[in-house]
């Protein structure tokens, strides 16, 4: 099998300001997230997915709003997200950016 089957990588504009880098094999995503739209005023609107995930913070200052918890994150930090927990993020400054690893592979980001 050749490496490009086996693996994908791919970068796309997803909104104003927002940029996703995505690398997956068969059993493992990881998605960079660029937010170059703060800080923001109000917190992303929460969501879930049936996917675990691990958030490491690259760059930046952000709330991660995970249940009822709140969480103030900076460069370096680690958060933990169990399936179909509800989860925001709200960044503190200009730019964040969010290195997420999923599992199973979030086919709707393919």
């Amino acid at each position: 099998m050749t490496q490009e089957k086996e693996s994908h990588i791919f970068s796309e504009n997803i909104s104003p300001g927002r940029d996703r880098t995505i690398a997956h094999l068969e059993n493992l995503m990881v998605v960079v997230f660029d937010f170059n739209d703060g800080p923001m005023k109000y917190p992303d609107p929460f969501h879930s997915h049936p996917h675990e995930q691990i958030t490491y913070v690259a760059e930046g200052e952000l709330l991660f709003l995970k249940g009822t918890e709140e969480h103030h994150l900076s460069r370096g930090d680690l958060m933990i997200i169990p399936p179909g927990i509800p989860h925001a993020i709200q960044t503190l400054t200009s730019h964040v950016r969010l290195v997420d690893s999923f599992n199973p592979l979030r086919q709707d980001f393919l």
